[in-house]
Parts: structure tokens; sequence; C-alpha cells
């Protein structure tokens, strides 16, 4: 499966390995926020977001895109008409907020970047103020301020009938940061579900459609669009954090679920083993794809979120609050597994698939 997803363009490999130079140089430049007051906090390069201490106040900040799930997007807008960017844009947001959040972080501004290859793009057609739509009930969705941001012409290095989606937030974390440092054996994991692909994947989606002897039209075994479904919008979990730090439930990390799947469980760099032994439906966008894909059980959850698309670890005897809580805010939720002591890796027990620790290392290299 690794080099069928080669085959799509993207090698974690090659991708982790230049994260962690980029880190290691990133880390040597410090000093220079701690030359205007500030102090970061090198622990948390390596996570979703990074997080640093200025005037007073802890604040997270970071970078995201959405990949190329717009391209299929507009693939399917050219065969079919039905404008889905609204969703791309809301998908976008969700990926920058989401990482935000997964440090214990509360969205205050997000910026937007909107790359074309041809400034028509923007002309203010149905597709853009779909774009601007969903852009905008995103940002309140997840009670942050749209700030501003950039929408560059890059003739020659974006197609020009195409857009890139990315964006920043900024965001303030109202306590301790959640790196991984407070993560205790017994602590208990709570999966939180998915609404289908969110924005990882779309890569090997847009393959599985060129392969496929309908296109764009494939259907599901139910009938239904394969490409819909794909495109149906990220969840924003940024309401269920708040919800969580406002009850003060003792928590100990967040992990959003996105590429590497469920190696995401053992983000931190630290000698605990997750087990899991319970986790929730796979969406049927998500089978399909894995049937289609011929994936096993190892190669589906270490590339899609298969329906788990956030982790809260909490102290042990909270789990069932946390479940509850997230019902509240609208979002299924299972107690999954616990904290143990041992080596590095995730434990899924009902598929009888380990997930071993040096699968995923994302953290500083030597420069």
């Amino acid at each position: 499966m690794a080099d069928q997803y080669k085959d799509a363009g993207v090698d974690y490999g090659v991708l982790d390995a230049a994260k962690r130079l980029a880190l290691s140089h990133a880390i040597a430049t410090s000093p220079q926020l701690a030359a205007h007051g500030g102090r970061p906090h090198d622990q948390s390069r390596g996570q979703s977001a990074f997080t640093f201490e200025f005037g007073g106040l802890t604040l997270a900040l970071v970078v995201e895109g959405l990949g190329t799930k717009a391209l299929l997007a507009r693939q399917y807008m050219d065969a079919t008409g039905r404008d889905f960017f609204g969703a791309m844009a809301y998908d976008t947001v969700a990926a920058i907020v989401n990482d935000l959040c997964s440090v214990g972080a509360l969205p205050l501004v997000v910026n937007a970047y909107f790359s074309t290859g041809d400034a028509a793009w923007l002309e203010g057609g149905p597709q853009f103020e779909s774009l601007v739509k969903g852009w905008r009930r995103a940002c309140e969705d997840a009670g942050a301020t749209w700030g501003g941001g950039e929408s560059p012409a890059l003739p020659g290095l974006v197609s020009s009938t195409d857009v890139e989606l990315a964006g920043s937030a900024v965001g303030v974390v109202p306590g301790r940061p959640l790196l991984g440092n407070d993560l205790e054996p017994g602590d208990e994991i709570v999966l939180v579900a998915s609404s289908g692909l969110h924005a990882n994947g779309a890569s090997l989606a847009r393959m599985l459609v060129d392969r496929h002897r309908d296109g764009v039209d494939a259907r599901m075994p139910d009938g239904s669009s394969f490409v819909e479904a794909v495109l149906t919008p990220s969840i924003l979990y940024a309401d269920l954090v708040r919800r969580l730090i406002e009850a003060d439930v003792p928590l100990s990390y967040f992990s959003h679920i996105t590429g590497h799947g469920f190696l995401k469980v053992m983000r931190p760099l630290r000698p605990l083993t997750y087990r899991i032994t319970a986790l929730p439906p796979v969406p049927p966008v998500l089978q399909f794809m894995a049937d289609e894909l011929d994936m096993d059980a190892h190669a589906a959850y270490t590339t899609l979120n298969m329906g788990a698309g956030w982790a809260v670890y909490s102290r042990p005897g909270s789990a069932d609050d946390v479940v509850r809580i997230a019902r509240e805010a609208g979002l299924q939720a299972t107690v999954a597994g616990v904290v143990e002591e041992g080596p590095r890796r995730v434990v899924l027990e009902p598929l009888q698939v380990t997930l071993e620790g040096d699968e995923m290392v994302l953290a500083p290299s030597d420069p």
C-alpha cells in the first residue's frame, strides 16, 4: 500500500524526513523570540501547532492547507455542475483550526490563502462566492475572526482552472498546552467520530476516480456518489474542545487524526503503549476506498482516519464525561482504550494489528 500511495504522489517517508530537517533548523531560531521577551515551547515543535508565551499569554500558531481535495471538487463541478467549494473552504478551516485546538488552544483569528493560476478564478463567479461563504461559516462555527489573507495568482505554478486552499490561525491556550508531557499510564482514550475522508487521503480518492470505470460518477454499494461522499465537509472540533475545557475535564492530550491515520494516536515521542479495545464505525466512503484500493487493515488504519477524526486523552474515570460532552456537542464518541506503560506503539485489539513507534516520527533531526 505504501507504494500505491507513492503512485498517488504522496510519500510520507520523504515528507516526514523533510519535516524533521526543517524542525531542526526552526528550533535554532528560538533565541529570536526570547530576545523580544517571549518564551518558545520548543517541545511543541513536531506537534500540530507551535506554542509560545508572550505578554502574559500562552499562544498557539499554525499553518495548514487542504491538499488536493479541491482538484476533485473542480473535476466534479466540471462534470456535473454541482458546486462543493463552500465545503472545500469549510474543510480548509477545519484542517487549520483542528490542528490549532490539538494543543489545547481556542482559535482567535484565522487567515486565508487562496492561490490560483489565473486571477479570473476570483472574479466573483459562483464557486468563489461559495468559497468565501463557506470560509465565513467555518470561522463562525470555530468561534474565530477571519482576519484577512492572501490571494496570489501564480500562472505556471498553479493550474488556471484550480485553486489552492490554505491558511493560518492563532489561538490562546487557557491553561497548560497539551504537548504529550502530561500523558500517564491509565489515561483513558476517547475517539470522536469523523464525517468521512476529512482533509487527508484526497490523492488516493483522486487515483481511485481515475482508475474507476465510471470516473467521477463512481457509486458505492448503496448507490450513493463516491465523490460527493469524499467532498463531505470535515468536522470542526473547536466547540468540543471549548466545552471540555469549560467543564474542567482532566485532559492530558488531544490528537487530530489526519495523515498517518491511527499512527497519530501515538504522536508524542514517549515510551507509552496505546491499547485500543473499541473502534468507531467505519464510514462507507472510507470502507469503499479501502476495498477498491485493496488496503489491508494495517494500510487502511495508517493512511485514513477510518471513522475517528479526533482523540481525547483524559485521566482515569473521566472518559464517560468526555463521551457525554461530545454528544451534547452533536458528535458521536467511543470510549476506545487506555494508555499503558510499554514501548511506543498502538495496539488495535479488534483488528489484531499493532502499529510500531518507528512507523511515525515527527521530531527535529540533526541539521
